[in-house]
């Protein structure tokens, strides 16, 4: 048996998971958490990475790196970090993609030369603001990397002779690196960091492999976690996935890429050599997991508290703007609790209104999306919950279908390992997870839910 390892380095954990090349079986797997925040040291990655493969790398012949998307890396001409890595998450970028949309005529510009249009959370973005904000620093910058470039350079060594790599999945949410095109805008990276042009990863094929561990282990190219997501899922056209984590995702593949000047889809490529477009809220599990503390319970007693209101909370609504929001694109928002009345001021409502918010404002964003669904999956740590699921096919109108829980990023990146190491045309052909459906109410109670929602939305935030 030939045993091949994936790597997910999300904002909150490292997670590792051994898998049989042949079938996708996973044989072990560990998880080591990452500091909180929204910019790190991106040593703790790597050190995160050390510690879930110890006794877990035996007769592995192959890894690749998932990674989560956006965040700047930057080390200077040794090779080391020249400041803590600013993460997908850190909105203090906001003004910066304001800035970089207009200089280049506009957010059509933009979609048009790679695919999307700059927000906070993008690393073009970020370079903006860094230039600006600490330009001594930004004068020492060598290199230019994403996470997964990062762990995946250190993988093969790390050191002035080894060449940065990235995946045209993970380059496309640069900001720089046109997918429709298949290059980097290197006029746009001098645009972004005010004239500086350091040292970018090298641009590998799906199936390329990037190097080799000291030990001898392949290491293939690595990508960032939404692909990774769809390689291990095994999505085909017409398949949207919504991803439930702290923050949420909903993408699709597609065959050919996208431009959308809106702003709101990113046109990201995927893991295989097709597109990915791609919606992102800064919120989704997050906002359970605050109205649990809130409410001085855990997830599970949030679901219990839920099933206890009725669809609709009695008209409280959440607006789950947390952590500000990337779509809609309000960057400074906060949330907002509306329909307070002593019958709705209970437990049991908020738990069911924040559900409730936080579904609608996926629903917001599967509207934006240029796909029309054939099958929608469910996944993430809150597709767990058996009400959420039902929440979710009400809200949506359509089934929903929720895979049996796995680490999806970690499995797309040991497919992607599998296929590096036998080539091929394709990745290979792992069987999809098991899953359960649910199908949407016979009475559309969600359509009431919706409605509620976007008459609260538009009354705080109307649309331009």
């Amino acid at each position: 048996m030939t045993i091949v390892a994936g790597v997910d380095s999300s904002t909150q954990s490292c997670k590792l998971v051994v898998c049989d090349a042949d079938t996708g079986t996973v044989v072990r797997q560990r998880q080591i958490p990452h500091p909180d925040g929204t910019e790190v040291p991106p040593a703790t990655w790597w050190e995160a990475l050390r510690a879930a493969s110890e006794q877990m790398m035996r007769e592995v012949a192959a890894i690749s790196v998932a990674g989560q998307q956006h965040g700047l890396v930057v080390l200077d001409a040794a090779g080391y970090p020249v400041r803590d890595a600013l993460l997908w998450n850190d909105t203090r970028s906001a003004e910066a993609a304001a800035q970089l949309v207009g200089e280049l005529g506009g957010p059509q510009a933009w979609a048009d030369a790679v695919g999307s249009v700059p927000l906070a959370a993008h690393t073009v973005a970020k370079l903006r603001w860094f230039a600006d904000h600490e330009p001594e620093l930004a004068d020492r910058t060598s290199k230019v990397l994403l996470p997964h470039d990062y762990l995946t350079w250190l993988l093969r060594g790390g050191d002035a002779d080894t060449e940065p790599t990235t995946d045209r999945g993970d380059a496309s949410g640069t900001g720089y690196w046109s997918p429709a095109a298949g290059r980097y805008r290197r006029d746009l990276l001098s645009l972004a960091f005010r004239g500086r042009t350091p040292e970018l990863p090298r641009v590998l094929a799906p199936a390329e492999i990037a190097g080799h561990t000291p030990g001898g282990r392949v290491v293939a190219a690595g990508t960032g976690d939404n692909a990774a997501a769809a390689l291990g899922l095994g999505i085909e056209e017409g398949d949207v996935v919504v991803s439930l984590g702290s923050s949420g995702t909903v993408f699709s593949r597609s065959p050919r890429p996208s431009a959308d000047a809106s702003g709101a889809v990113n046109g990201f490529a995927d893991a295989t050599g097709a597109f990915l477009p791609l919606v992102c809220t800064l919120n989704a599990a997050r906002v359970l997991d605050s109205t649990a503390t809130l409410l001085g319970t855990d997830i599970s007693g949030l679901e219990v508290l839920a099933a206890q209101s009725p669809p609709g909370a009695d008209g409280l609504t959440l607006l789950p703007y947390l952590a500000g929001e990337r779509t809609p694109n309000l960057p400074h928002a906060a949330g907002s609790l509306h329909g307070l009345r002593p019958h709705t001021m209970r437990p049991h409502h908020l738990a069911r209104a924040a559900i409730e918010g936080m579904l609608c404002n996926i629903a917001d964003a599967l509207d934006r999306l240029p796909t029309v669904p054939r099958r929608i999956l469910l996944i993430g740590g809150a597709a767990r919950s058996r009400l959420i699921a039902h929440t979710a096919a009400a809200i949506f109108h359509a089934t929903v279908t929720v895979p049996e829980p796995g680490e999806y990023v970690a499995r797309g990146a040991a497919r992607q390992a599998a296929w590096a190491l036998r080539g091929g045309a394709g990745p290979p052909a792992w069987p999809s997870p098991p899953a359960t459906e649910f199908p949407p109410p016979a009475r559309r109670f969600g359509d009431a839910i919706r409605q509620r929602y976007a008459e609260v939305r538009d009354m705080y935030y109307p649309p331009a």
